[in-house]
């Protein structure tokens, strides 16, 4: 795994080990910030579920003004740290180890532009965030919110009760991983 792209293009990142985290493929997280290349410059990014931080610190690379890496596990959070250290981005990172629902209740900084949710495949937690994030209005007016997913048509079916304040702009599928484009309506 690697930062792809940006001012730390092509730093080696370190990964964990065993079966707890699953890595986005380079293939798809190239993908990714091909189609919000153009949302990139300057935003709040907001990477849940961090892992390896690969996302939100592949973000800053990209020119984020600041990305938000949100996890719990005490194993992630070491990879992060040392990642965040390898790729000299710190100065644009805010590493927060607290459970993703605690987090965002608390959040009172100012408004995202991207929010990446990546759980655990298996679990209600993308529907959960999401729904936490529109209910507590964190998100700008042009924000999009992103899941990774093995399962879309269960995370469609989780986001119905919120379709009268999101919108699937797109679906795009690679292999098993699928990501979800959410915007708020207006």
């Amino acid at each position: 795994m690697r930062i792809i792209s940006g001012k730390a293009r092509g730093t080696k990142l370190y990964t964990l080990e065993g079966n707890d985290t699953r890595p986005t493929l380079d293939r798809v997280k190239e993908a990714l910030f091909n189609i919000i290349q153009n949302e990139i410059q300057d935003s709040i990014f907001l990477d849940l579920f961090s892992g390896s931080g690969a996302i939100g610190l592949e973000a800053v690379s990209r020119g984020a003004k600041k990305a938000i890496l949100c996890e719990n596990s005490a194993k992630a959070i070491n990879i992060i740290e040392k990642n965040i250290d390898k790729t000299h981005l710190k100065e644009n990172v805010i590493l927060i180890k607290d459970d993703f629902k605690r987090f965002l209740e608390k959040y009172k900084e100012e408004n995202i532009d991207i929010v990446y949710i990546d759980p655990p495949y298996n679990t209600n937690y993308a529907y959960k965030a999401t729904k936490i994030i529109i209910q507590k209005r964190i998100l700008n007016p042009n924000s999009v919110i992103i899941i990774e997913t093995d399962d879309k048509e269960r995370i469609i079916e989780q986001l119905s009760d919120l379709k009268d304040k999101i919108e699937i702009q797109e679906i795009r599928e690679y292999g098993r991983a699928k990501l979800i484009f959410l915007c708020q309506r207006r």
